[in-house]
């Protein structure tokens, strides 16, 4: 039977538990470029079998708001190094996701002030990102309307991802993770009442709108190995205006059908409003190495391993406050909590100062020492 700290063997790649870190932009990255800062908060929670590392973006266009990393020139792949390095020296795994936020993004956060890209010229409405506002200041702002990709400027995209993926690589990274959910650039193809393009990339056939995924997927794991590999999906989310479709159900299931997926390291798959039955056919679809969204609680790990609707299970907002995780869960030590206001920007507080558990009898012992 599968347990949650039981072994895994990711397409060769040995993971100390099943237990998966999220990736969560922390929104501390200055200047795009990952620092030791960055290094000691992934070093400190390697206990995960595997770490996702934060969205980093594929290109300067790519970026949908401040503090996130980026994966495209010398100076990130110098700072990366630093984190991938740290998480190894504790004997963890990570892999970075690769991100492009499309119309998730404003004119302040673009190369010359440029519209950002998308499938559509739709405007994601009720939608802010953190830009930079008139008075020059960091602040929330309205996304801003988005221009429409052509053919020519998508092959550029999928050519940013394989570099962006050979230099995750270099960085010393075990894999790369395809961000192709929350409201993103490959979501704005695939959802098909945002998608009002026609031709290859749009229309009413999945395949067309799924198209632009496969290829990039494709290309990326042609440049560094499928089983380096690894995709993100949120099926049914509202995330970035996000409409519902006809079809829906359809094109999610047209996705894990894919032969592609399987040769992947995984698909990392986070259903919105869903029914027990989707996520059932979902994964009997899906050829390959699935993982999904788990509470941090070594019961409800188990059962979903058991019951065969995920290989592997992830982790996000407890592995903040908790180090850790891996360890209190198998010990059933507390949790802390995160503090909202430290979640998103600062400093050291709320990122690489939330201490690891001391057992009772460990905590009595250091206290006496600290006397004699």
């Amino acid at each position: 039977m599968k347990k949650v700290f039981d072994l895994f063997d990711l397409k060769g790649l040995k993971l100390r538990n099943r237990v998966v870190m999220a990736p969560m932009s922390r929104a501390r990255i200055l200047d795009s470029t990952p620092d030791s800062s960055t290094a000691l908060y992934y070093g400190q929670r390697a206990g995960a079998g595997l770490i996702i590392a934060e969205g980093a973006n594929v290109s300067p266009q790519a970026c949908g708001t401040m503090g996130t990393a980026g994966i495209y020139l010398p100076e990130h792949v110098a700072g990366w190094r630093l984190t991938t390095q740290a998480v190894h020296t504790a004997g963890g795994r990570i892999f970075l996701q690769l991100a492009h936020a499309g119309r998730v993004s404003h004119r302040s956060l673009q190369p010359e002030g440029a519209a950002p890209v998308s499938s559509t010229s739709k405007h994601a409405l009720n939608t802010t990102v953190f830009g930079i506002n008139a008075a020059g200041h960091t602040a929330p702002l309205q996304t801003s309307m988005p221009q429409c990709l052509t053919e020519q400027e998508l092959a550029g995209i999928r050519s940013d991802f394989v570099r962006a993926a050979r230099l995750a690589m270099q960085a010393g990274f075990d894999g790369v993770e395809i961000h192709a959910g929350n409201g993103f650039l490959f979501e704005q193809f695939i959802n098909g009442a945002l998608n009002d393009r026609q031709g290859l990339y749009g229309g009413a056939p999945a395949a067309h709108r799924l198209r632009f995924l496969l290829e990039t997927l494709d290309a990326v794991a042609s440049a560094i190995g499928p089983d380096h590999v690894g995709v993100k999906v949120t099926p049914f989310s509202r995330l970035a205006d996000m409409p519902s479709y006809e079809g829906e159900t359809q094109t999610w299931l047209a996705f894990a059908n894919e032969p592609l997926l399987g040769s992947l390291a995984y698909v990392h798959a986070a259903f919105g409003d869903v029914d027990a039955s989707f996520a059932l056919q979902f994964r009997q679809a899906l050829r390959g190495t699935l993982m999904r969204p788990c509470s941090p609680d070594a019961a409800a790990a188990n059962a979903m391993l058991e019951q065969g609707l995920a290989d592997l299970v992830v982790m996000g907002r407890p592995f903040i406050s908790n180090p850790d995780l891996v360890e209190r869960m198998r010990h059933g030590w507390p949790l802390s909590l995160a503090s909202d206001t430290t979640v998103y920007g600062g400093g050291s507080a709320g990122y690489t100062d939330y201490p690891f558990y001391k057992p009772a009898q460990e905590a009595d012992n250091s206290s006496a020492d600290a006397l004699v």
